[in-house]
């Protein structure tokens, strides 16, 4: 008798022997005990999670002649002619490669014979999402009302590729992932009835490699073990697979936390000359970081050894939990760009650089300390007083659209409800004394860059519909390009009219002997720094 692959030769023959679907096949059981089996299923989820083998347990104990509890007894001559395959009443399809009418057809004709041996005549059809329209069509009808004596059992990795007209006529049961625990104890039981010494750790990295599925764990394992020998540990799976080391990898995250581009370029180049694959070697680098997160939690971790473990204590004593998940975003994103990537090694290596720059983490903290004010201060959680007396405007569509903004900015100061009582009182006075409440206003919603280029300035009313805003100090030409945008000129009108308690327009002044700007927009950054206590650094 020739070779048989693990995952054949450990196919589950029994409702009881799968992994990780106990809610189906309890419902399946119950059903046969019960004799309501319907006429049509569909098994539907990820590759190696069950799928065809509880299609064949089903096909087989709905047949069988002695059913023990729902489970088929697998020594009749049915059971034994459906697993040798010498049984014709039980149909296997596989719908990639017989996806034309013709091949439906062909089953439409069969349905009309009675099984010859079984008590059902089964058709399993394996990747249904592959039949073509016409074939779908020319099921329909044989699935809607099949003989008594036919069922269907239809599986598919991709339900929504199937018309609503056939997923209305089966018994749908959706196959989840299997957990990495159910895998390892399937794993435990493969090796010892196959004579295999595999270590703990060496079975949890199988089991994380094939992602939820319990055929691509029993590949791996087999892979493990075609070179002769029947010892598998954690260095043997990650040479074969291509996964670096777990010194490579504690190596080059404690050179990122550190910021050290050489150590971490040395240790890349490490990893490349020994082959590994820069995938693998990516997601090596998000498990480990994972870990530190779970150390820093939980305080333990299992699968290292004590040197290794006490490199993560170590390093989880000096990084912060937001640190680490930034990095396993940043992380993901280097993976899915290099996927698409023809330089992968390039691109690697230069996001190791990016990773190890200080100053880009300094520059994106400042940023997310920024946009967390901001949120905070738009989020509405600093009401307006309701003691509020601004005079409405006009209703038009212009003021509709300021009324609108300044809802949007008139409850974002920390401070706002004395800000609102003082700013109502104001409004009713002159332009030099609302104005800088309205200065103050742009500083406390967080629209800095207008704040920073008004500092200084005055308002005078030039007539009933004109404010001129004076610019002592001179307009730079960036503070210029600023504040002519027209979205900035509508959001200090929309104010400068609240406050005027009708639609007003401004005109920017600028006095003939202040002409050549006197003071920097950087200066001004600055001084808006120095005044919020924020660690801004100006680079040319």
């Amino acid at each position: 008798m020739g070779y048989t692959a693990l995952y054949r030769k450990f196919r589950p023959l029994t409702f009881s022997e799968m992994v990780g679907q106990e809610p189906i096949t309890k419902t399946l059981k119950n059903q046969i005990m019960s004799q309501r089996v319907g006429h049509a299923y569909l098994f539907n989820g990820g590759r190696g999670t069950g799928k065809t083998s509880a299609a064949k347990i089903l096909a087989r104990a709905i047949n069988c002649s002695n059913p023990q509890d729902g489970e088929p007894c697998n020594e009749c001559e049915i059971c034994k002619g459906a697993i040798s395959g010498s049984l014709t009443d039980i149909v296997e399809m596989d719908a990639a490669s017989n996806n034309s009418v013709e091949d439906i057809r062909g089953i439409r004709e069969e349905v009309n014979f009675l099984p010859t041996k079984a008590k059902y005549r089964v058709y399993i059809i394996d990747e249904v999402h592959m039949l073509s329209t016409g074939a779908f069509n020319a099921l329909l009808k044989t699935l809607e009302e099949p003989p008594e004596h036919v069922k269907f059992i239809l599986a598919t990795t991709e339900p929504q590729k199937l018309p609503a007209t056939i997923l209305s006529r089966c018994q749908r049961f959706d196959f989840k992932r299997i957990t990495n625990e159910d895998i390892i104890k399937r794993l435990e039981i493969v090796c010892k009835e196959s004579k295999i010494e595999a270590t703990k750790g060496a079975l949890s990295i199988i089991a994380a490699l094939s992602e939820g599925a319990m055929r691509d764990s029993l590949s791996i394992l087999e892979r493990c073990v075609q070179d002769g020998e029947n010892k598998i540990d954690e260095d043997k799976i990650r040479d074969l697979v291509g996964i670096p080391k777990v010194a490579f990898v504690s190596g080059i995250i404690q050179a990122i936390l550190e910021y050290d581009v050489n150590k971490a370029l040395k240790k890349v180049e490490e990893v490349l000359k020994e082959g590994k694959d820069i995938n693998y070697f990516i997601w090596e680098m998000i498990k480990y970081i994972k870990d530190i997160l779970v150390f820093q939690a939980t305080g333990k971790l299992e699968l290292y050894q004590e040197e290794e473990l006490n490199t993560i204590k170590a390093l989880s004593e000096k990084v912060s939990k937001n640190k680490l998940v930034d990095l396993v975003y940043q992380l993901s994103e280097l993976e899915t760009q290099i996927k698409w990537s023809t330089q992968k090694t390039i691109m690697f290596q230069a996001g190791m650089i990016k990773l190890c720059n200080k100053e880009a983490d300094i520059s994106k903290e400042i940023q997310e300390r920024v946009e967390k004010i901001e949120k905070y201060l738009k989020s509405g959680k600093v009401m307006a007083s309701s003691n509020t007396n601004y005079v409405q405007p006009p209703n038009n569509n212009r003021m509709k659209s300021f009324q609108q903004d300044v809802a949007n900015t008139s409850q974002s100061s920390t401070k706002k409800k004395e800000v609102s009582t003082s700013t109502t009182k104001k409004f009713s006075n002159k332009s030099e004394e609302y104005w800088p409440q309205i200065v103050n206003d742009l500083k406390q919603s967080g629209k800095i860059v207008l704040y920073t280029n008004l500092i200084g300035t005055k308002a005078k009313e030039l007539n009933d519909i004109t404010v001129g805003i004076e610019f002592p100090n001179g307009m730079s030409s960036f503070g210029k390009t600023v504040l002519e945008k027209q979205e900035n000129i509508r959001e200090i009108s929309t104010l400068v009219s609240m406050a005027c308690g009708k639609e007003m327009q401004i005109k920017y002044v600028i006095p003939d002997s202040q002409q050549e700007h006197q003071m920097t927009n950087e200066e001004n950054l600055q001084n808006f720094a120095n005044e919020s206590d924020i660690p801004f650094h100006i680079i040319e």
